[in-house]
């Protein structure tokens, strides 16, 4: 028993002990940095993700605003050609003079197909080629515009959980390197703190191809 104890307890090299802290000190500063961008990121993805609901939302809106008012010009056009199959001017033009911007273009170029007699005529002026519904390009934008947001969202909310699983891993380095030193055998404390400074050169690498705010 007393043969094996001074073989036990072996002496640390004069550098072990500086090394190890300087790890740990900038293992703990990398943890801070890291932390914060994990914040940040975090915030971003979700006023973009907003940002993308917002839109989509208006988009919706829009859309339904635009039906409605299709749906009422619906009912004027065909007041109009049951006017105009009457022969009654005054109240066919009633109803024209009260079509939207969006339907009078298109009942001209339906007109001008001669619909009441040319069988190859648009059903209605209401066909894709004709008739335009109101906020389809501002629709078509805004969810064009949602979408990359919503990528972007995407992209940042993956930033910050890099980030933050780069602050586990430099926790396992500060408790690797912190309890190297408390390890008698001269082999256990170097493949402690070789492995804390292993594990700390591949998150460092991790954290470098990382994009900072």
């Amino acid at each position: 028993m007393n043969d094996e104890a001074p073989a036990a307890s072996q002496p640390k090299a004069a550098w072990f002990e500086p090394v190890t802290v300087i790890l740990m000190a900038v293992s703990s500063l990398s943890t801070a940095w890291c932390s914060y961008q994990s914040s940040l990121w975090g915030g971003q993805s979700s006023e973009l993700a907003g940002h993308a609901d917002k839109l989509e939302r208006k988009a919706i809106a829009q859309h339904l605003e635009a039906t409605a008012i299709e749906a009422v010009q619906t009912r004027f056009w065909m007041e109009a050609v049951d006017a105009t199959i009457d022969k009654d001017e005054a109240r066919a033009s009633f109803y024209t003079s009260r079509f939207s911007d969006e339907l009078k273009p298109a009942y001209e170029k339906w007109i001008a197909q001669n619909p009441f007699d040319n069988p190859a005529a648009a059903r209605d002026p209401f066909v894709a080629g004709l008739y335009v519904p109101r906020f389809e390009k501002e629709n078509r934008d805004a969810l064009a515009e949602s979408a990359i947001a919503g990528r972007k969202a995407n992209a940042a909310g993956q930033t910050a959980s890099s980030y933050l699983g780069n602050t586990v891993l430099l926790a396992s380095v500060l408790f690797f390197a912190g309890t190297a030193a408390k390890f008698d055998r001269r082999r256990v404390r170097w493949s402690s703190l070789a492995f804390a400074l292993g594990l700390f050169v591949y998150t460092a690498f991790r954290v470098a191809m990382l994009p900072a705010l």
